[in-house]
């Protein structure tokens, strides 16, 4: 009679601990299913002013007028990288439209202090992004550097979709006979891609 008590207990706490074991892993699904959502959307919502911000942005405090073999003078930063316009930003008034993924590959030249200018006949300016922050302009146009230009000197971006130019010392935009994606070199050096197409 005694083993036929204690099996039943037995089987009753077996029984027990199975139902507690389902409840449980039933809470804590339930409880993962709630904590993903915010954590999903958390980052959505604040990776849109990080894309827009901080993640492709570059400043300087010098703007320079280059000469490039086979290209004319364009504008640099104080390192040498060669700034670009965009053909869809606006002028007057100065309005920058690359933002999101765009200003991670087109990097909007930030303004570091007071921007100075060497040998520009253009006016150099600020204006002020969706996010807050002060882009440097040329004659009105938001300035960029170009994420596939790898060293000082490269002219990589000229061209690109039809869009976006080397920027003049005027603030107008590098005209060349190929367009697209042509490497340049500072004076004083020779370019064997100057007029190719990129790739």
């Amino acid at each position: 009679m005694s083993r036929h008590r204690i099996a039943l207990a037995m089987a009753s706490g077996v029984a027990s601990a199975l139902l507690l074991a389902a409840c449980g892993s039933s809470n804590d699904n339930s409880a993962n299913t709630g904590a993903a959502a915010p954590a999903s959307s958390a980052p959505s919502g604040s990776g849109t002013p990080a894309a827009t911000g901080g993640m492709g942005m570059v400043s300087t405090n010098m703007l320079m007028a280059k000469k490039m073999s086979g290209m004319g003078s364009v504008v640099t930063d104080a390192k040498g990288w060669t700034l670009y316009r965009y053909e869809k930003d606006q002028a007057s008034p100065s309005m920058s439209m690359c933002t999101d993924d765009c200003a991670k590959t087109w990097m909007p030249v930030m303004a570091d202090s007071n921007v100075q200018a060497m040998g520009l006949q253009a006016k150099v300016g600020t204006v002020t992004r969706s996010d807050g922050m002060k882009q440097v302009t040329l004659a009105g146009w938001p300035l960029y550097r170009y994420m596939g230009d790898t060293k000082a000197g490269e002219m990589n971006g000229q061209g690109k979709s039809g869009m976006w130019y080397a920027v003049t010392p005027a603030g107008k935009k590098t005209a060349m006979a190929s367009g697209s994606g042509s490497t340049g070199s500072a004076s004083g050096a020779s370019s064997s891609m100057s007029g190719m197409p990129g790739m």
